[in-house]
């Protein structure tokens, strides 16, 4: 199989796949810079994978990452997430028409249910 270069959109996205990853990167959101330990701990898996999920984010260019002596410190890097930002915002026109049609329909469909539930209840 030929392996063709990724663009950094494509990197971007398949950082994103991943709920781990994601989680990662909302908790740098929260703190400006965390070292490699403080976010693996609320982690269920090893630090060796914790630090092949930053790799990915490394690479996709979500985070920066520096070294002071033996403590690895990182934190997040937004411009990849602009640029799929951007990406995104070409294509709202198609959906965003669909999901206002979406909340009408459930709001309908709620306030149906509602009256139909007020109608059962015995006075």
């Amino acid at each position: 199989m030929v392996k063709l270069p990724q663009s950094s959109l494509d990197r971007t996205f398949a950082a994103l796949v991943d709920p781990t990853r994601r989680a990662i990167l909302a908790r740098l959101e929260q703190e400006e810079s965390l070292s490699v330990s403080d976010l693996a701990r609320p982690f269920a898996i090893k630090l060796p994978a914790v630090m092949k999920h930053l790799d990915v984010l490394d690479d996709a260019g979500l985070i920066a990452k520096s070294k002071e002596g033996r403590t690895v410190t990182v934190r997040l890097h937004p411009g990849p997430m602009e640029e799929a930002m951007t990406w995104l915002r070409q294509y709202e026109r198609f959906w965003s028409e669909r999901l206002d049609r979406l909340a009408a329909y459930a709001e309908t469909k709620e306030i149906a249910l509602r009256k139909s539930e007020n109608e059962e209840k015995p006075r």
